[in-house]
Formats: structure tokens, C-alpha cells, sequence
């Protein structure tokens, strides 16, 4: 027997890749972009209820006009003074549609404020 043999292992492609996601959860450049994804993804969630209450509320307000629009026009004589009444109805609503994203876009920014902030200040450091 010899006794210089030695023992040569190479990892495989597929544990050579999971090695590298290991060592990039601890590297501190990483962190770094975990942060800025998440000062990212607080500003987005600052508009984004906003938006969804606005167009949910704006498109159903245009879709109450309409059918007001259609019972002055097309249902005649009978529903003629009804249709006014949705139809203002739908038009109130769409009026509404815009204060209701600045009030609950400034309720989002006032809650999410000292987080963004906090988050800010550690990646300007």
C-alpha cells in the first residue's frame, strides 16, 4: 500500500449552487439590498390601497351614472325622474373618487413614516 494516496471530492453543479445562495444570506452587501427592497416596497404600499379604494369606488360610481344615463334615455317617460336620481348619485361618487385616495394615501404615509425613515438613514450611512 501506498501511503501518499490522497482523497480528491468535488462537489456537484447543483451543491456548488446552493454554497453560493448559503454564503450570499451572510454577506453584507446583501443586506444592504434586502433593505432597499424593502424601503421599496413600504413606498409602493403607501398608493397602493389608495389606488385600489379609488378605482373600485370610481368605476362602480361610473357604472350607477350609466345606468342612471340609460333610465333617462332609453326606459322613457316612467323611469325619467329616477334616472336623474342615480345618475347624480353615480356622479357624487365619482366626485369622491379622488379625496378618498388622498385621504387614505395620507393615513398609509403617516403610518409608514418613521419606518421608511428608519430605513432611509441606514442606507445612507
Amino acid at each position: 500500500m501506498n501511503s501518499n494516496e490522497t482523497f480528491n471530492y468535488t462537489y456537484s453543479a447543483s451543491q456548488q449552487e446552493e454554497i453560493k445562495k448559503i454564503r450570499e444570506k451572510y454577506s453584507a452587501p446583501k443586506e444592504q439590498e434586502n433593505k432597499m427592497e424593502r424601503l421599496r416596497q413600504l413606498d409602493r404600499s403607501v398608493t397602493r390601497p389608495g389606488t385600489i379604494a379609488a378605482l373600485i369606488v370610481g368605476i362602480a360610481s361610473s357604472l350607477i351614472m350609466g345606468t342612471g344615463m340609460s333610465m333617462c334615455m332609453v326606459w322613457g317617460d316612467e323611469l325619467f325622474i329616477p334616472g336623474i336620481v342615480v345618475g347624480v348619485a353615480g356622479m357624487i361618487g365619482v366626485a369622491i373618487a379622488y379625496p378618498l385616495y388622498s385621504a387614505v394615501t395620507k393615513k398609509r404615509k403617516e403610518k409608514l413614516a418613521p419606518e421608511i425613515i428608519r430605513l432611509s438613514d441606514e442606507l445612507m450611512k
